[in-house]
């Protein structure tokens, strides 16, 4: 066994004062949700429920946006099970909170403490449990297939960034690895990575985020905007991170040079930086209304700042040009299939790792394409406005690639279904 995974216990043992100063920090800045803190912690106030129970991990709202299908093919599949979902963020937890179904519970995953692990574990006992793309955290993974839980990952990524990082110390991922019964990767390259560092059985079955449908949309409030912006041209920025905002802000006042009544709609990956973004776009002489604030689009709007949580299904209907966020900054990108689905000619910058295969089918497809800077965008952008045919044609195109492949879900769940049954058949025997 490697020296790593002792070391890491035991660093993250004897880390434990500067742990707690980093998540009184987090807690400090709204990152972490204090009527439930105790979850982080491995400490739970909802009960176990009797029965079978499975757990499925995902780190955050992409994740967890893509195991809702299968989650909800599971319970209709087998009756009796009970699913708990985990998840890193508080945003994924409201989103999570409002849109799990019946018989699936939602708690916040403990940090990778050997004690706060052990605490969850001992509370939930899942008979088995199914972590997605890339949340390999030691303590996690280990502690519970030393447990004899079966593991399994779904839509398992390994980016070259991450096999870079992890062929450094090959041993501690081998050990992870063969904690897995079964690895279904997103992709060939993905798979073959997973291979190469250890898991012992390995399939590609396709990526779940094809499977996910459309994001939902308040269509009342869809009609109030349009009504808003009327004939106006319009684009969106879609979960920007920081950095992005103000490149946004210069490509607007570029645009506004040809287009003077452009409305430029931003819809940051976190709201809670809504208040820093205006001030910062105000400075450089935009005007600026936040949705949060309930700000009226009137006639000289500049941007429209939609810093609210769970709207972009309303916005990608909105807007028929998308530009994806976290991709100008190297920082991996976000799934461009969201506004792909909803027929809206997509957009992104180069850094796009965690979407790779995705976006390349959406370039090969012409139904997106790839800038790289200010300049490249504001072009794009223009080339867009000015042709409604292209942007058209580029949003049918993109509809067609979300929905090529729809069968993964079938898939994904059929290769499931007998780990499912013997966990119901294990706990029918104890």
């Amino acid at each position: 066994m490697t020296i790593l995974l002792p070391l890491y216990r035991t660093i993250s043992t004897a880390g434990a004062p500067v742990i707690s100063w980093y998540l009184r920090r987090r807690l400090a800045h709204g990152k972490e949700d204090r009527q439930r803190f105790n979850e982080r912690k491995g400490i739970s106030q909802t009960p176990r429920p009797s029965g079978p129970l499975i757990w499925i991990h995902g780190a955050s709202i992409g994740e967890s946006l893509t195991v809702l299908p299968l989650i909800d093919r599971l319970l209709e599949t087998f009756p009796s099970l009970h699913v708990l979902v985990t998840s890193g963020t508080v945003t994924s937890a409201t989103l999570l909170d409002e849109r799990l179904p019946r018989g699936a519970i939602h708690q916040y995953v403990p940090i990778d403490r050997h004690h706060y692990v052990r605490r969850f574990l001992d509370h939930w006992r899942p008979e088995l449990a199914i972590l997605t793309e890339s949340e390999f955290w030691p303590n996690l993974v280990t502690i519970t297939g030393d447990r004899r839980i079966p593991l399994i990952l779904v839509n398992g990524r390994m980016s070259p960034e991450s096999f870079a990082g992890w062929q450094k110390i090959p041993g501690l991922m081998s050990r992870m690895l063969r904690c897995f019964s079964l690895c279904l990767a997103q992709a060939n390259t993905d798979a073959n990575r997973l291979r190469a560092l250890g898991a012992p059985r390995v399939a590609v079955l396709g990526n779940l985020k094809y499977a996910t449908p459309a994001l939902p949309a308040n269509m009342e409030g869809l009609d109030f905007l349009r009504d808003h912006i009327g004939p106006r041209p319009c684009w969106l920025a879609a979960s920007t991170h920081s950095g992005e905002e103000a490149l946004i802000g210069r490509v607007h006042l570029a645009l506004k040079n040809i287009y003077p009544e452009l409305i430029t709609i931003i819809v940051p990956r976190h709201p809670d930086r809504g208040e820093a973004i205006a001030k910062a776009l105000s400075a450089d002489h935009l005007t600026v209304m936040r949705r949060s604030s309930g700000d009226a689009i009137v006639s000289t709007t500049d941007i429209y700042l939609a810093d609210t949580l769970g709207e972009l299904g309303l916005f990608f209907r909105l807007s028929p040009i998308s530009f994806m966020g976290k991709s100008l900054v190297d920082q991996g990108g976000q799934n461009p299939l969201e506004p792909a689905r909803l027929g809206s000619a997509v957009l992104f910058g180069p850094h796009m790792w965690n979407f790779a295969d995705i976006s390349r089918r959406l370039i090969d497809a012409d139904a997106a394409e790839e800038v790289t800077d200010v300049g490249s965008l504001t072009a794009a952008v223009d080339r867009l406005l000015a042709d409604p045919g292209l942007c058209e044609n580029r949003g049918r195109k993109g509809t067609i690639v979300a929905e090529s492949e729809n069968k993964v879900l079938d898939q994904v769940a059929n290769a499931l279904n007998p780990h499912i049954c013997k966990a119901i058949a294990d706990r029918r025997s104890t």
